[in-house]
C-alpha cells in the first residue's frame, strides 16, 4: 500500500464519514503534505472500483465517499445542513416492491435515502 493510499484510507476511517474529494484532500494534505488532489481523486476512484468505498450522491451537488462499503446500508440526510447518516431499517425494500411494479427489470440493487431535519437544524428552525 502507498503511503498515499494508506492516507485516503485513513482519512476515510469511522462511522458516518461520507467526504468530498475536496474534504479528503484537505484532510489528507494534514498528514502527507505532499498529496496532490489529482492523486486523491485517483485514489478515490481505485478504491470505488475494488469496492473499497461506496461513491454516494444524496443531492445534486458533489459526490460524497462512503467507507461503509461492506455492510447494506441505506442513508438519513438532513435537508438543513447536509449531515448524512448510515441507517440499517428492518425489512428488505426489494421484497417491498411489488412483481407488477418492477415493468419486467431484475432488480439487483436497491438505494433508499430517507431525507429530514437533524436534531440541530430542528432546533435552529432550519429547513
Amino acid at each position: 500500500m502507498t503511503a498515499q493510499r494508506r492516507v485516503v484510507a485513513e482519512v476515510l476511517d469511522g462511522e458516518h464519514v461520507h467526504l468530498t474529494a475536496d474534504e479528503v484532500h484537505a484532510k489528507a494534505v494534514g498528514r502527507l503534505p505532499e498529496i496532490s488532489r489529482a492523486t486523491v481523486y485517483n485514489t478515490l476512484g481505485e478504491m470505488v472500483s475494488l469496492g473499497e468505498i461506496l461513491e454516494v450522491s444524496t443531492d445534486r451537488r458533489a459526490k460524497r465517499y462512503d467507507p461503509n462499503a461492506h455492510r447494506p446500508h441505506h442513508h438519513l440526510v438532513c435537508a438543513g445542513c447536509g449531515a448524512i447518516r448510515d441507517v440499517h431499517p428492518a425489512g428488505d425494500p426489494l421484497a417491498d416492491l411489488p412483481t407488477d411494479e418492477r415493468f419486467g427489470f431484475t432488480v439487483s440493487e436497491v438505494e433508499v435515502t430517507y431525507r429530514g431535519l437533524c436534531p440541530d437544524c430542528t432546533a435552529a428552525g432550519r429547513g
